[in-house]
Parts: C-alpha cells; structure tokens; sequence
C-alpha cells in the first residue's frame, strides 16, 4: 500500500481512539434517538438470542439507566424462547426482571424477524452468527437506531465493504455504535495500551498472539432438517456464517495488535489446515492457522490460533517494542531482559463486558454520541479474513486486493429450502480449502 493510504488508516485509528476515549462528544440531532434524563426509557431489542445474545441483553438490563427490553428476534423458536427464560431468571437475582418487557406478540421469529424487532427498539442489539450481521447493521442504521454488535462483523470482503458503508451512514446521523471487542473497554488493556503509546517500550518493531484451545460446540444434523437449518444450528463450522475460528474467535487478539500499531496489515501468508478435526460434523473450516501479517512500516505480527484437543492451551497477545515488552496476559510490561517496568493491578481489573454496555447507555441516555466502533471493527475483522484468505490458498495476499475483491460467501436467498453455498457429498463431507488448490486472483508476488 502507498504512503498515502497508509497515513490515512493510522489518520483513522488516532481518531476513532479518541472517540472511544469519550473525548468527542458530539449531541445527537435526532430527538428520536435523545434521551434528556434517568427518567426516559431506553428501549432495546435483541436480534441473535444465543448465548452471547442473551448475556448482552443481561448486561444491557444491568447498566445504570432506565432500560427495557421490548422486542426479541431470532431465526428458532425454542432459541427465543430459552433466552426469554433464562434474560429474566438471571435478573431476578439483582431484582431487575421488571424491565424486562416483551410480550408475546413482540417476539419475532425467522429470516426477517429482525425487521419487525429493530423498529421497536431505541438501541439493537446484534447478536446472531456474524455473516448475518452486516444486513442487521444496515437495517439498524437505516432505522436510526443506536448499536451493540458482537464481533466479528462480517465473514467476507463484500460484507465488510457493507458494513464499512453502515458506518459511514451511522457516523452521518450522530448514531452510537459499540462493537465487541471488550478488551476496548477493559482497564488492564486501557492502562497498557496508553504507556505503548506514551512510548514505554519504545517503538514496535514485532508482535505476537494466540488463540489456542481445544475449540467448541458440536450440534449434531437431526432427522428432517434441511440443510440450512443445520448449518444455521451448526454455524460455527461454516464460513458464511462464522468466517472459521481465526475470525468469530481470534479477532480479539488481531484487534489488540491492531490497535497497538494504530495501522492495519498490508500484507499477509500463513499456513493451516485440518489435522484433528476432519469427520463431517466439522463442516468446512480449518483447526489451525498460522499468518505472518506485515504491517505498511515493515513490523511483522505473527498470529496463531487453534482447535485441538490435548494441546497447548494459550489466549494472550505479546509486544516487542526497542526498549521493553507487554505481556498483556501478565499486564506488565518489562525491559528487554525481563524486569519489570510496570504492573498493572489485576484486583483493580473491571467487567469488560459490562463496561462496554455502560458506556454505551451512558452515552445514549445522555444525548451523546462518542462510540464509533463499527469502523475499527470492520477492519479488524477483515485482518482476520486476509489471513484466512492466505491460511486456505498458501498465497500471499494484500490488504487492498482482498478488501475490494468483492469475494462473498452468502446463499443467494435466505430461506430454509435455499441452496447453500457448499454442500456435503454422499460420504456427509464438506469440501474444505487445500493449500496450493484453493486459489484467489489476489497473490501478491
């Protein structure tokens, strides 16, 4: 990438950092979206009611200001329904199950719940597989409504590009967007995150992360199924609906290098593949990536992230910088030779999964507009799908060529009879990438 591009990812970092560090705090025109005291309330719907949505509706009921949920979406019933029941036992335990509000007629289900639920709601949150988020977002936006989204945002280049776009409208009408990538949001990082800036351990000449465990859920095809209800039930081990573990899960990590670096890679090549996890209940994404991303300056960052059982498990990220280094597990940092130059303390550690919430209502309830997550979420997620795109094709491929490839994933409808995108042949297998055959008309020479 040229320098001029490059001037103006890190032009975008600084700025949206300041956002998020709540020193832009612009008033939001629309009295559709203002909120003049505690006494208002903030109406809220959810469109996702897994796991992640349901404890994001948890934390948003839990903040400080007058909010209630009206409207749930999701593309099951019984998933609904055990969200519904399991949003308000969690509140009676803090003695706030009165705010939740939905009634029956307010709980929406199928392809084109979210429709109903957004108009419903001052504040939506996004919680379903991630390549159904950037129709979500748009929608959401379109309605003028506020915005809690779950990483990662997209699956592939054309839903970034989406999504990208959203935010562009969403920073024009003055809309808070908060996406989830709560180590924003969480103190130790906050802490360490300003001294590399401050320049404590110089400047950054590597970078490290990890995200390696023995991976996740297996929901199993049942009788009568189509095959996108099981891949919908299943979504974790499909790439249009979850991007392959290196983006739903090792974004976390790829964003904290990111936002270290105040740039975006330029360059990626990597390896991976399938060497445990490859019967047919695993769908089509890979148990292992490794990715050297390069970064305009020339500092590399190399990422690796893991599904194997049995094997080393580690979730941290790692700074080499000309005078010391952070540990961001440890939340220290230290020389080169291994003292320590600063600890954070952990006891003073907050939720960073509340926090996000709080910060977010605050804002709203406040007439504020200081959150503008969508566009940093966006390129931190398509970091992790240039590497991906390099991990499946053992080509080297460049940020540019890959995010205006136009490359989506997506069935052409969204309908339980639609065919899917990759389907599984007589044995019940999926094809899979193969390094070396799996090509795009990206390579970077």
């Amino acid at each position: 990438m040229n320098n001029n591009n490059s001037q103006s990812r890190r032009d975008f970092v600084k700025q949206t950092s300041l956002v998020a560090g709540g020193l832009i705090a612009l008033p939001v025109f629309s009295k559709a979206n203002y909120f003049a005291g505690a006494n208002d309330v903030i109406k809220i719907a959810v469109v996702g009611c897994g796991g992640r949505g349901t404890g994001a509706v948890v934390q948003a009921l839990s903040t400080k200001q007058n909010v209630q949920l009206v409207a749930m979406a999701d593309a099951f019933k019984d998933r609904l329904d055990k969200s519904y029941k399991s949003v308000v036992e969690a509140l009676k335990e803090n003695g706030l199950a009165g705010r939740v509000q939905v009634k029956e007629e307010n709980k929406f289900v199928g392809f084109d719940a979210f429709q109903k639920a957004i108009p419903m709601a001052d504040v939506v949150i996004l919680a379903t597989p991630p390549g159904l988020r950037p129709i979500h977002f748009e929608e959401a936006i379109k309605q003028n409504k506020h915005v809690f989204m779950e990483k990662p945002v997209a699956t592939d280049p054309a839903g970034i590009q989406k999504v990208l776009a959203t935010a562009a409208i969403a920073k024009q009408k003055k809309l808070n967007v908060v996406v989830g990538l709560q180590r924003r949001y969480q103190t130790s990082y906050l802490d360490l995150m300003k001294r590399v800036q401050d320049g404590a351990i110089g400047d950054i000449v590597s970078a490290q992360a990890w995200w390696n465990n023995d991976g996740v859920w297996v929901n199993p095809r049942k009788p009568g199924m189509t095959e996108m209800e099981y891949q919908m039930r299943n979504w974790y081990y499909f790439n249009w609906l979850c991007g392959d573990h290196i983006t739903e899960q090792h974004v976390h990590n790829i964003d904290v290098i990111n936002w270290a670096m105040e740039d975006y890679p330029s360059i990626a090549q990597g390896m991976g593949g399938r060497e445990v996890r490859k019967g047919k209940d695993y769908g089509e994404i890979f148990d292992h990536h490794f990715v050297e991303f390069q970064y305009p300056n020339g500092v590399v960052f190399n990422s690796q992230c893991r599904h194997q059982k049995g094997t080393m498990s580690k979730v941290d990220e790692l700074i080499m910088g000309t005078k010391g280094k952070v540990l961001f597990g440890k939340a220290q940092i230290t020389d080169l030779k291994g003292k320590v130059l600063h600890q954070f303390d952990k006891k003073t550690e907050n939720q960073p999964y509340q926090a996000e919430h709080d910060v977010l209502f605050a804002a709203v309830a406040n007439g504020q507009y200081k959150f503008l997550d969508a566009e940093r979420g966006a390129k931190s997620t398509m970091t992790s799908i240039l590497g991906r795109m390099a991990t499946y094709s053992g080509q080297q491929i460049g940020w540019d060529d890959a995010i205006n490839s136009g490359i989506s994933l997506q069935p052409s409808e969204y309908a339980w009879d639609a065919v899917m995108p990759n389907l599984p042949n007589d044995q019940g297998l999926y094809a899979v990438a193969v390094p070396g055959v799996t090509k795009y008309d990206l390579a970077v020479k």
